[in-house]
């Protein structure tokens, strides 16, 4: 088993022994989700709250170690694992982080998520840059438009673009801790540009190749 593995493994133990630890404690009635405003707007079981997570977190552990396994081009996704192991691992740290969040949120210690999550996404996202930045052409990860799946230098080139725009949006939705009331607007605007810039340079870009 990879280290990488290893280590999201450990994660998922750590959550279901947080969720058993936690048990006795909690409401029966726990808050487990939150508007945009950062405002309880929904509640569940004791159990629904606690073990939610580490059961989605160990269905994802099976899903991105299925995906090396059965791309067609696995064997371009071995040239980059190490980053898709790190992704995979930093991004069960945030749900882990933002788990124990809500725990402590139910046990009375109630710190408002708008404050907590821009810094963590933000940060998952400048690691997608780095990602991108690294990412061989593959059918599971990355930018997959018909075109850059399509033709390598078009993947090449839109990854390239696409792994800086994805560090600065990282960067943007940091700086939205300091506007909590429009840190929605510095998350999904700037996603929204990026995302639909990429799909058009890449179509313009693989013309540019065809008619070469």
């Amino acid at each position: 088993m990879r280290k990488g593995e290893k280590i999201a493994l450990s994660i998922i133990v750590l959550s279901f022994i947080i969720a058993v630890c936690s048990y006795p404690y909690m409401p029966e009635k726990m808050a487990i989700h939150w508007n945009a405003k950062g405002n309880v707007d929904s509640y569940g079981s004791r159990f629904e709250g606690l073990f939610f997570l580490p059961f989605l977190l160990a269905g994802l552990f099976l899903l991105f170690m299925a995906i090396p396994k059965i791309d067609p081009m696995k064997y371009n996704i071995e040239d980059f694992r190490k980053y898709y192991d790190n992704f995979i691992v930093l991004f069960f740290i945030f749900l882990l982080s933002v788990y124990l969040w809500s725990i402590l949120w139910n046990f009375g210690v109630e710190i408002r998520i708008n404050a907590v999550i821009p810094v963590g996404v933000g940060i998952l996202f400048f690691y997608v840059g780095i990602l991108l930045e690294n990412a061989k052409r593959n059918w599971f990860i990355g930018i997959r438009t018909p075109w850059t799946l399509s033709s390598e230098d078009v993947w090449n080139r839109t990854h390239k673009i696409g792994g800086k725009l994805f560090k600065v949006l990282g960067l943007v939705v940091i700086f939205g801790i300091f506007f909590q009331k429009y840190v929605l607007f510095f998350f999904l605007v700037p996603l929204l540009l990026v995302a639909g810039y990429l799909v058009v340079y890449s179509y313009f870009e693989y013309q540019k190749e065809i008619q070469k």
